[in-house]
């Protein structure tokens, strides 16, 4: 096959949110909106396709608030108007009850689906196990590939989400490589051919605002971590 005929998928994650309150109290996940630094982070991004004139033919979104206010931000930069389409399978890892995980566990719930190759059996904040993400996340991904109508699409999910496809990409197996870092508002791209295995990573977890990622050495599930830890007394 000729790389002329790779299409280009830009993967973004959305921008920052709040997750927790001033004490470390969680927000319903599902609907919780960006935060000033996460509406900064989506504007920054739609600035960087606006600058080079990069249109897209389709845009996907899981439907949560934080992608879609991440995607109407870019396309406000990119002067572009297009619905969007929701994938809700493309939600992100879904977490169960905090309360319910022992504090002697509540570090390996927070971090542990996100620390080298994640086990399928491997939990998220006591809920979803990997294996259960990627059987939602893989075969949407082969449908978008089947897909002919498109030649570049905008995809904005979540970090969890983000991982199961660029593992994928990247190995062709059914393996989740959680250390994959995904920061708020990060570009991906990636291109594909026809064959199941022509996957080219171009680019991973690109910040406009903070190019070099230099701010912090710690991941986001850590920074919760920390966070809720004030709930428990921790």
């Amino acid at each position: 096959m000729s790389f002329n005929k790779r299409r280009r998928v830009f993967l973004l994650r959305h921008g920052s949110v709040t997750y927790f309150d001033t004490n470390g109290k969680p927000f319903l996940p599902e609907t919780v909106p960006l935060n000033e630094q996460g509406r900064a982070q989506a504007t920054a991004a739609g600035q960087v396709f606006a600058k080079v004139g990069i249109q897209f033919d389709k845009v996907i979104v899981s439907g949560l608030p934080r992608t879609v206010e991440t995607a109407t931000r870019v396309l406000a930069e990119t002067s572009q108007k297009i619905d969007f389409e929701e994938w809700p399978e493309l939600v992100e890892i879904r977490g169960g009850k905090l309360s319910a995980i022992p504090d002697e566990k509540l570090r390996e719930a927070f971090t542990g689906a996100f620390e080298g190759v994640a086990l399928e059996h491997q939990q998220f904040l006591g809920g979803e196990t990997i294996g259960e993400l990627m059987n939602r996340v893989h075969p949407q991904i082969d449908k978008l590939r089947s897909d002919s109508s498109w030649d570049t699409v905008l995809m904005v999910l979540h970090g969890g989400v983000n991982r199961a496809i660029l593992s994928y990409a990247l190995t062709g197996q059914r393996l989740f490589l959680g250390n994959l870092a995904q920061t708020a508002g990060c570009i991906n791209a990636l291109d594909v051919g026809e064959s199941r295995m022509d996957w080219v990573v171009r680019l991973m977890n690109y910040s406009p605002p903070s190019e070099l990622q230099h701010e912090s050495r710690g991941t986001t599930m850590e920074a919760l971590f920390e966070q809720y830890k004030k709930v428990r007394g921790l």
